[in-house]
């Protein structure tokens, strides 16, 4: 996946978990809070791999133009 995919799935992920775990205090599911809660944390890793995919590849660039 490229960077930028892996930010755009780990948005879509920390808000569906967002959703999730709302739905799951609102109705009073713990197990529906606790699935909302590990995907919204799914969907922060997700976006880390892409910020640091981009950093890869920055830094790939400043070595060549050095």
């Amino acid at each position: 996946m490229t960077s930028t995919t892996d930010k755009i799935k780990g948005a879509a992920n920390e808000a569906a978990g967002s959703i999730k775990k709302g739905v799951g205090e609102a109705i009073g599911n713990p197990k529906l809070e606790a699935e909302g809660a590990a995907q919204k944390l799914k969907g922060k890793a997700q976006g880390a791999v892409g910020d640091a995919k981009d950093a890869v590849k920055d830094a790939g660039k400043k070595i060549a133009d050095e």
